[in-house]
């Protein structure tokens, strides 16, 4: 049953980490898997509803404020709570709830392949009535603002009254952990309820956010069995409809909530409810599954990965590929958060694990959406530009390290704006989109000036110094080392960037784009410049230890003294929650992946040999603090040869949040890591290679699995790879015929005609 997701746990920890696991969404809105008639007194529940990019403005304190460190911050609020409904059983209203009478069955099921949760209770209460009750919900991927719920009652040994009462709340706070810097410490209610109301049989709830002035609003309608008596009323903070009846055979109850917002709804919030309510008014819960059906067996049909041999980690590749689907946001002001929209982890940022270890997945299964990402980045440009400036860069455009609308929120530079590099990592995204899709109009319009933005930023922070063109007062990946002279992955990141942003000026003249004249007008871009950009990224100094045959994460690295990591005990992990961030930075150690990314990223950068050397020398010192870390050294040690640890690595992230290694799933899942869930099967175990000459395959296949298989779009065709224990089959499904590389040898793939080959021995 790897397409469900199956819980019956009651206890505080496991409610609290399902919440995550179960929680529903679309990318617009996700809401957490709570119980709708809440937990027992005294229990804890994180519960929440997020809709993307909907946040407010605080502000950062500081015990010693300098130039340029960001004045606020954008933090994502927990929204209108349209989850509660309670139950109230017989003339003495014996409330449901699963902490109270006895359970005589109970499970909870997260329909992967359908895209709904169903969670079924028989309960006897107290006083001796039976009654089973399903809950289902679903958060439509069709039509984005709605959260529905349907509740069926059946009717065991009780035939009675039934009074049920579905409830909104405006007046919620956030979740806060002043123990944690992964989650937010403070400003816990940061929006106040603007109007409540009845209106023709719905119910309805405002709220504005202290300081941004964004405005939400939750319309909810309700389906309930014939014969019902309704009552409708408000409060200062909420609404509510109770509905009684008698309960003589199984009745059904559906609430419909619909959620807008000003960021996608204008300033009518709840004009604009009451009409998406009324354009589903005639609709039935069954007809959303059916809608909701089809919108994710066109997804699976691309994504899906099947996995023959190992049951829990079809399931975990699963998982991470629904949720995925669920957060990434699709319109112009939403990305991905580090943690979705699952929970309130790290605060709603976004960061630069959307271009690293999200994006690959969706440029090659599903380029609309990585499109919608690269808009995201482009929609935000200006305030890169700004941020440059005020970093003192004359030209060019700083991305921020963690933002929702745009500006910087990191209020810790050492690991924060000084993570330049995620400027490299958006220009590699842009490229990565050009070379999967050959699409020159999108590079006209949106890729060009976000390339010859970052450009800027390179030439400006770097210098040249004998002969060699060096940056200088930067942090890489890994944030155990922070402000550091020429990081390894800054440098070849900022070549690429260079390199690229030169070829695509060049790409522009030849297509006589009249979009290069409107840059050259708009921006005062140049020929000259280009050939700056070029000679740059051919100057690029790239540190390089002739003793260990390594490239030294930076100037000063291994100069430091190796962190004392038998000392350590296994319960100061992860080491950014035990020791003062200057006492790592004193030592050889890495919280993730930084050098051996950079080998991932850009392999044609160094040869095997020193990216092999390179893999084992940071393996030792590398704590995978970061969810980000492990899935790059699967691939990577499948690069070289070393796939019983690649399996090894990979294991470590198939399952990370399902399984709770990090043990703080209870504060959203992890995006990137299961991003790189998918990376480790499709770039490692597969060899899979995106390039300027075109893809690449490489496969092998682990000891433990009988095959696998997946598919890929390319430049308008999509293709179909399947690895099994003897041989590669590649099949084109649809396109025109193209070739590709199969371990190194060129093949030529013509639709309906799949092309086999022996599975080479593994190292």
């Amino acid at each position: 049953m790897t397409w469900i997701l199956t819980d019956n746990q009651l206890t505080q920890q496991g409610l609290l980490l399902a919440e995550s696991l179960f929680s529903l969404g679309n990318g617009y809105i996700g809401v957490r898997g709570n119980f709708e008639e809440g937990y027992a007194e005294g229990m804890s529940s994180i519960r929440g509803t997020y809709q993307n990019a909907f946040h407010d403005i605080i502000d950062i304190p500081y015990g010693e404020k300098l130039f340029a460190f960001p004045e606020t911050q954008q933090k994502i609020v927990n929204v209108i709570d349209a989850q509660t409904v309670e139950i109230f059983l017989g003339d003495d209203e014996e409330r449901f709830s699963l902490f109270e009478g006895e359970i005589l069955s109970y499970s909870r099921q997260l329909n992967l392949a359908d895209g709904y949760l169903t969670r079924t209770a028989h309960w006897r209460s107290p006083n001796g009535k039976e009654a089973i009750i399903t809950f289902r919900r679903v958060v439509s991927f069709v039509v984005r603002e709605l959260f529905a719920i349907d509740i069926l009652l059946e009717p065991v040994n009780f035939h009675g009254p039934v009074k049920v009462v579905s409830a909104v709340k405006g007046a919620v706070s956030n979740f806060v952990d002043s123990k944690d810097p992964r989650v937010g410490s403070g400003h816990a209610k940061r929006l106040h309820v603007k109007d409540t109301g009845v209106r023709d049989n719905l119910i309805f709830v405002v709220d504005e956010t202290y300081t941004s002035k964004l405005q939400t609003a939750c319309v909810i309608s309700h389906q309930i069995p014939e014969g019902s008596r309704a009552e409708f009323n408000k409060t200062d903070t909420g609404a509510k409809a109770v509905f009684s009846f008698a309960l003589t055979h199984a009745a059904r109850i559906t609430k419909w909530n619909i959620y807008t917002d000003t960021l996608r709804h204008g300033e009518e919030v709840l004009q604009r409810g009451l009409e998406i309510q009324q354009q589903i008014s005639n609709s039935s819960f069954e007809e959303i599954l059916e809608k909701q059906k089809e919108y994710l067996d066109a997804y699976w049909d691309g994504a899906d990965i099947t996995i023959g041999g190992d049951e829990k980690l079809q399931e975990g590749i699963r998982f991470n590929l629904f949720h995925l689907l669920q957060s990434v946001g699709k319109d112009p002001f939403s990305n991905i958060a580090a943690k979705g929209l699952s929970g309130e982890g790290y605060e709603g940022h976004y960061f630069w694990d959307t271009e690293i270890y999200i994006f690959p997945l969706f440029l090659m299964v599903n380029p609309k959406l990585a499109r919608q990402l690269l808009f995201y980045r482009y929609s935000i440009l200006d305030h890169a530009r700004e941020r440059a400036k005020e970093m003192g860069h004359k030209k060019g455009a700083l991305f921020p390290w963690r933002t929702i609308s745009g500006k910087e929120c990191s209020s810790y530079f050492p690991a924060g704006t000084a993570q330049y590099h995620i400027s490299a990592d958006v220009a590699y995204s842009y490229v990565q989109y050009y070379l999967a899709t050959a699409d020159d109009n999108f590079l006209m319009e949106f890729g060009a000036e976000v390339l010859f933005e970052t450009a800027r930023l390179w030439m400006d922070a770097g210098h040249y110094h004998n002969g060699s063109f060096k940056i200088d007062a930067v942090t890489g990946p890994d944030e155990y080392t922070c402000i550091v002279n020429n990081n390894y992955y800054t440098n070849v990141m900022a070549k690429y960037n260079l390199a690229w942003a030169a070829k695509v000026y060049i790409r522009l003249e030849e297509l006589g784009a009249a979009e290069l004249a409107d840059l050259i007008s708009r921006i005062h871009v140049s020929a000259d410049e280009a050939s700056e950009w070029k000679q740059a990224a051919g100057s690029m100094y790239l540190p390089y230890d002739e003793t260990l045959k390594i490239n030294p994460q930076d100037d000063s690295f291994l100069q430091k003294a190796v962190w004392d990591f038998e000392s350590t005990p296994d319960n100061h992990y992860p080491l950014l929650l035990h020791y003062h961030p200057l006492t790592l930075y004193r030592y050889q150690v890495c919280k993730q992946a930084d050098t051996v990314l950079a080998h991932f990223l850009l392999e044609d950068e160094q040869e095997l040999e020193t990216i092999r050397n390179s893999f084992h020398y940071y393996e030792k010192i590398t704590t995978h603090d970061s969810s980000l870390s492990s899935c790059i050294f699967s691939i990577m040690a499948s690069k070289i040869g070393a796939h019983g640890k690649a399996y090894e690595y990979f294991i470590e992230t198939a399952r990370l949040d399902l399984d709770n290694t990090h043990g703080n799933t209870k504060d959203g899942l992890h995006m990137a890591n299961m991003g790189g869930t998918w990376m480790s099967i499709v770039y490692g175990f597969a060899g899979l290679r995106l390039k300027e000459s075109g893809i690449s395959l490489a496969p092998a296949i682990p000891d433990s699995w009988s095959g696998y298989a997946f598919k890929l779009q390319y430049q308008g065709r999509k293709l179909e790879i399947g690895i099994n224990r003897e041989e590669t089959s590649v099949c084109l499904l649809s396109g025109e015929p193209m070739a590709i590389k199969l371990y190194g040898q060129k093949i030529m793939l013509e639709k309906g005609h799949p092309y086999r080959a022996k599975l080479l021995p593994q190292n």
